[in-house]
């Protein structure tokens, strides 16, 4: 590589860590340090009013979306940048001099490639993964151990990021013309699998899970798993509080790797009643199939996205072909283009991505309301989700659009308080899913 490529790379990383600089002096105000009290909740089984976000939690969320809307334009500057540039040619050029054979290069191409974008992107990954959690209160997380894990994902990445891009560009290679359905019907096996091993290969790497710290509780999940028709789960406790303040918890893998998880968090956060609806909700995605929906939807995703690029980039290679520095799709050159290419697609699909994500969420809230019947509960767990995370509970329309996974927290208040079918008589939605009494 040349010695003015290196200073871009230095340059690059130089306005990263100006722009994380910018943005943290924004918010590392004395009062941003103090953790958001969780509010004091009445006991009775009335309705639970929606909170007004604190200072705190508007900031939180009007920054928020500054930090997206620059990570996005980012994400796409970047590889644009080493693509218009032929900076991602000569990088290829220079591993086929020590590679000495197509797998090869593409291993060392892939290796340099990935720990390039990892320095250019570290000022602002520290930034909103370290720094902005802590100076919200967010985060336990030492120096020592974010680094561990930005290491951990980096070297997880690197092996998956090999093996996925060298499939890709033996399909390619194989099947000018329909390689990107070829891909993507092989993506349904191989996400299948890599949900299957996270629970018990990938996670256990970056927290440690051990049994449930209250067997009393772990009894009433157990129950409650088996009303739902769940069988064969061990629950487990990870230590995330070395991590985040924040809590959650949920249902992973399935078959022989089906385990109940729950961050420490949430332990000394909830009380037993609202971790029970809680769990509830997390056993409703996997007793209503969402697993099998989210596999679907990286099959859509990964065809129209690969799609758009077969359509596409061979008529950007004609156009800018000198300045890239190839002249075939199947140059592992191109992999600027196409991580280009797939991220345009999948931002303009996001709202309509999210929206189906937010549909499966209410119905596990509806199965975890069903479940339980404890709308008052389900109501005070929201409400101290959202003072614990610093949520803003009715977010602005392009929020909800744009950047939004689960419905807003004042729409599941809302739905908490209404939804109960059983009090008139009326049909459960889910009611032919949940068993009337445990075995």
């Amino acid at each position: 590589m040349r010695i003015t490529e290196v200073r871009w790379i230095v340059l690059a990383a130089v306005v990263g860590w100006a722009a994380a600089g910018s943005l943290a002096a924004q918010e590392m105000s004395p009062a941003s340090s103090a953790p958001q009290a969780a509010p004091t909740l009445s006991l009775d089984q009335g309705p639970v009013a929606v909170p007004e976000p604190s200072e705190k939690a508007i900031r939180y969320y009007q920054t928020g979306n500054v930090l997206w809307g620059f990570e996005t334009l980012w994400g796409f500057a970047v590889p644009a940048l080493l693509l218009f540039s032929g900076f991602s040619a000569r990088l290829r050029t220079f591993a086929m001099r020590l590679g000495r054979g197509p797998w090869r290069t593409l291993a060392l191409y892939v290796l340099f490639l990935s720990g390039i974008t990892a320095v250019i992107n570290l000022p602002l990954d520290f930034y909103s993964t370290y720094l902005r959690p802590h100076a919200y209160g967010l985060s336990n997380q030492t120096p020592a151990k974010w680094w561990s894990d930005v290491a951990k994902g980096e070297l997880v990445g690197l092996v998956f990021g090999v093996l996925a891009i060298a499939l890709f560009y033996y399909c390619l290679r194989k099947s000018p013309r329909r390689w990107w359905l070829w891909l993507s019907l092989a993506a349904i096996p191989l996400v299948t699998i890599f949900l299957l091993v996270t629970p018990i290969w990938l996670d256990p790497l970056f927290n440690k899970f051990g049994p449930l710290s209250n067997p009393a509780l772990e009894t009433k999940i157990l129950a409650l798993a088996d009303k739902a028709g769940i069988e064969g789960s061990d629950v487990f406790e990870v230590d995330k509080s070395v991590d985040t303040s924040t809590f959650n918890a949920y249902v992973a893998g399935f078959g022989a790797t089906k385990r109940i998880v729950l961050w420490d968090t949430i332990l000394g956060a909830l009380n037993e009643r609202e971790i029970l609806v809680i769990m509830g909700h997390e056993m409703g995605h996997y007793v209503l199939h969402h697993i099998p929906y989210l596999i679907a939807t990286v099959f859509l995703i990964l065809l129209l996205g690969l799609g758009a690029i077969q359509l596409s980039a061979r008529g950007l290679i004609r156009r800018f072909g000198k300045r890239f520095g190839f002249t075939e799709l199947s140059d592992v050159a191109s992999l600027p283009l196409i991580t280009l290419l797939f991220a345009l697609v999948t931002f303009a699909l996001s709202p309509a991505l999210l929206a189906f994500n937010r549909s499966l969420e209410h119905e596990a809230d509806r199965f975890g309301l069903e479940i339980t019947r404890d709308n008052h509960a389900a109501a005070t767990a929201f409400v101290k989700l959202q003072a614990q995370n610093l949520s803003n509970p009715r977010p602005g329309t392009l929020f909800k659009l744009w950047r939004a996974s689960h419905p807003p927290l004042g729409e599941r208040i809302d739905f908490a308080n209404r939804y109960r079918p059983w009090e008139t008589g009326e049909p459960l939605k889910y009611g032919g899913l949940i068993r009337e009494e445990p075995r």
